[in-house]
């Protein structure tokens, strides 16, 4: 009787395991691909290109100076000279220091900007594999592996519950961002 009870049990172990509904979605892409990722990135551009602004002036400062130095320290005098190299450490310093701070103040911008949009996606992704009777959801972006045929992908149900068109793909997204990146340096 006890080996009919183990075996039972165990049959009802893997019937129910075999019954579990799996499925997977991109997260990455999806937070990427959100109309509400662009206005963080735009919003983060504008941050980092304010800082940029304010670093380069503080740097054209130290340059005037420099070049004030090297032209005419051979006629200052020597308290004239440690003077005006303290000024210069100083201005070298401050930019070192602003560098450190506004690159502080972008993360965490970026961290303020991006936690709603992680946090509606992840709604948004529940939700449907809740919709669906889903009973475990993987993020195929760090998957090592998983059986194809075995899971359902869940990622155009959420692209479309997270309103991002169907023709937008990281390719394209990751081509506009180059292209703008090309076209603030030159």
């Amino acid at each position: 009787m006890k080996k009919i009870v183990i075996i039972a049990a165990m049959a009802l172990v893997s019937f129910s395991a075999y019954a579990q509904k799996l499925a997977r979605v991109n997260f990455s892409e999806l937070v990427q691909l959100m109309p509400e990722a662009d206005q963080a990135r735009a919003t983060l551009k504008a941050v980092s290109q304010e800082a940029e602004e304010t670093l380069q002036t503080m740097y054209q400062e130290y340059q005037t100076k420099m070049s004030q130095y090297q032209q005419k320290s051979a006629s200052w005098s020597d308290a004239i000279k440690k003077s005006k190299e303290t000024e210069l450490m100083d201005i070298q310093r401050r930019i070192e220091e602003n560098q450190q701070v506004f690159q502080q103040e972008i993360q965490q911008k970026q961290s303020e900007l991006m936690a709603p949009i992680y946090q509606k996606a992840q709604d948004a992704v529940k939700e449907l594999a809740k919709s669906k009777g889903i009973t475990a959801l993987f993020d195929s972006s760090s998957a090592l592996y998983f059986d194809e045929s075995a899971v359902e992908d869940l990622t155009a149900a959420a692209r479309k519950a997270l309103n991002i068109p169907a023709d937008r793909t990281l390719e394209a997204l990751q081509a506009e961002l180059a292209a703008e990146q090309q076209a603030q340096q030159k």
